[in-house]
């Protein structure tokens, strides 16, 4: 009887922690839903804005901005955009993997790391990486301002010169069950040359003024852009990993009902043998 218990209190367990997953799972599915709007909301954002400063550039000397100068790169810096928390599958390993082999084949002494997510602070640091600066503990309320507070360290980062180029890894939305580990060159801006034929307009302010007002901007939105990208990716694996450790429960909770039934009934044809034997010795 003392195994009948033992299943019957594993079973109850499972069933515990299968209610902690679906809800989860639900949690997930409704943060990605919402977080899944604002990125495509952005996207289109992003890409006008790219492509009206691509046009504004196409006649100004681009050496009058120091945030498109290329300069020889001797040493780089890497934003790392993971997450606070984990039960999310393989969303934080595999990032995290990418960047450790992207920062150790440039050379881990030349690289200033950003690390945006408890999962990437502690994984750089833990190894002894230069962690410059690290940001956590702001998922739940994601603001704009946030993604124009690390926008400022970073660019900050580049225009004293500490670093020569700048490099994003983060996760790509590409649709609920499949994400992206992508790694984008942030800095120094670089936009290809339109073939298109360039309509001759006037502009007030002039070109350079409104290149020095967007490319501030551009900035920013492209750091919110990662922000929102990573977190609706992170919403999904989770999702996905909470739906798979339901399933799994469910299966768990089939295999140990029926171990459990077998040891009952096990259990029974013992007690009616011992009744059955004992009769027999009392006749």
């Amino acid at each position: 009887m003392a195994n009948l218990k033992i299943i019957r209190d594993r079973i109850k367990s499972v069933k515990s922690i299968q209610k902690v997953t679906k809800a989860m799972k639900m949690v997930a599915a409704a943060k990605m839903k919402k977080s899944q709007e604002r990125m495509e909301q952005a996207r289109p954002y992003s890409k006008n804005l790219s492509e009206m400063i691509k046009h504004l550039l196409s006649d100004v000397a681009l050496s009058s901005f120091p945030l498109l100068s290329n300069r020889s790169v001797k040493r780089k810096a890497y934003v790392v955009v993971a997450a606070d928390r984990g039960l999310a599958g393989a969303f934080n390993t595999n990032l995290l993997k990418k960047a450790e082999s992207e920062i150790n084949k440039f050379g881990k002494d030349k690289t200033d790391i950003f690390c945006i997510g408890k999962k990437s602070r502690d994984h750089f640091t833990k190894r002894d990486y230069n962690v410059v600066d690290s940001f956590t503990d702001f998922w739940s309320e994601m603001k704009f301002d946030t993604a124009m507070m690390i926008g400022r360290s970073v660019i900050s980062h580049f225009l004293n010169e500490e670093v020569d180029e700048v490099v994003v890894v983060y996760n790509y939305f590409l649709n609920v069950v499949q994400q992206e580990v992508m790694s984008e060159k942030l800095l120094p801006l670089s936009f290809d040359k339109s073939q298109e034929v360039i309509v001759d307009r006037l502009y007030e302010p002039s070109k350079e003024k409104l290149i020095e007002t967007l490319i501030p901007r551009h900035l920013n939105v492209q750091m919110w852009k990662f922000l929102l990208e990573s977190f609706a990716s992170e919403q999904a694996a989770r999702m996905l990993s909470m739906e798979n450790a339901t399933t799994n429960a469910q299966d768990m909770i089939k295999n140990l009902t029926l171990e459990f039934n077998k040891a009952r009934q096990a259990a029974i044809t013992t007690e009616m043998l011992e009744i059955v034997g004992g009769a027999e010795a009392l006749g």
